[in-house]
């Protein structure tokens, strides 16, 4: 009797040794598998352990599912696994999987939008992003916002320009709501700490004013001090007289030539022919572009014109100016 319960003993520490192993053993991969390729595993939202078992097999995995499955009952934490896409590597173990799919550990892409940009290139760039599901594809600007809960609201300059992670397989509008909620967050930000003499009345304003410094700025040291200058400006009741304004209203006609046509003809976003402001923002503005505009510089400056090295030369009198333009722009 003894000797069958030794025996009985040996075996289950031999069983008890051998699971051990294979749980932190690396999972072989079938043949065909790209050598070091990570493999793409994806789990459905209401997956059972025992199809999430099968789905490690049809990923590429050379193992047994009934084992996978019974790993994940006896650990205790099978109802923890999240569904998501996962890139698991080539040699990962059963405990080393299992770790993954509970923690969520999803494969992870990234989107940068860059601070400038307008809504036309922040929606080429959703669309060359890898592998974001396009569910803005075919819709309009305005659809767009509507289906972000914003109806009437205009696109340009909503989204906060930053890098963006996101899931394989994720949606673009969920990539464009982050941005949204992340500019209403910094913009709330900025207007709390807006001048006491400031001529702007809302933070839309403060938003407008902010992509209109984002494109005019070289160098970042110049940025409150265009700030300063347009908000002299609109204290004065003077007009803008901003070229990137103008542009953004030619849309796709620019041609990278500003015309003095251009100037005289009037749109909605002509800052030589209207008074004050346009009426949404040009651009996205960066973090520093929504301070400046709350927080210009103190300067009586009501002129600024390009040097050529990306900085700019600052003028109170209209003759200053041209003698500026006459030095930095017609040589």
């Amino acid at each position: 009797m003894r000797r069958f319960l030794v025996l009985v003993l040996l075996v289950v520490l031999a069983l008890a040794a051998g699971a051990a192993w294979w749980l932190q053993a690396p999972m072989p991969v079938r043949a065909g598998v790209g050598a070091g390729q990570p493999l793409e595993l994806e789990i459905e939202p209401g997956t059972t352990p025992r199809g999430v078992a099968r789905a490690v097999v049809q990923a590429g995995f050379d193992t047994d599912a009934r084992l996978l499955f019974l790993w994940f009952r006896l650990s205790g934490k099978d109802r923890g696994i999240k569904a998501g896409n996962y890139e698991v590597a080539q040699g990962t173990s059963p405990h080393a999987l299992l770790q993954k799919l509970v923690r969520g550990e999803e494969a992870l892409r990234a989107v940068t939008l860059v601070e400038g940009w307008n809504f036309r290139q922040l929606r080429q760039a959703l669309a060359r992003a890898e592998q974001l599901r396009p569910d803005t594809e075919g819709l309009s600007d305005a659809d767009i916002m509507a289906r972000l809960d914003r109806p009437g609201v205009p696109a340009e300059g909503r989204f906060f320009p930053d890098t963006y992670t996101y899931a394989k397989g994720s949606s673009d509008l969920a990539v464009l709501r982050r941005a949204l909620h992340a500019m209403d967050r910094r913009l709330e930000a900025a207007w709390a700490q807006r001048a006491p003499d400031t001529p702007l009345k809302s933070p839309e304003q403060a938003l407008i004013l902010a992509s209109i410094v984002e494109k005019e700025t070289g160098r970042p040291e110049d940025r409150a001090q265009i700030a300063g200058v347009f908000s002299n400006r609109l204290r004065a009741g003077m007009l803008l007289q901003t070229d990137p304004t103008v542009i953004y209203g030619l849309g796709e006609r620019f041609d990278g030539n500003l015309r003095k046509r251009d100037l005289q003809a009037d749109t909605p976003y002509n800052t030589y022919t209207r008074a004050g402001l346009p009426p949404t923002p040009i651009a996205m503005p960066g973090r520093a572009a929504l301070l400046a505009a709350v927080q210009p510089a103190d300067t009586r400056a009501l002129y600024f014109v390009a040097r050529g090295d990306g900085t700019s030369h600052f003028s109170v009198t209209l003759d200053e100016h041209n003698r500026a333009v006459n030095r930095y722009q017609r040589k």
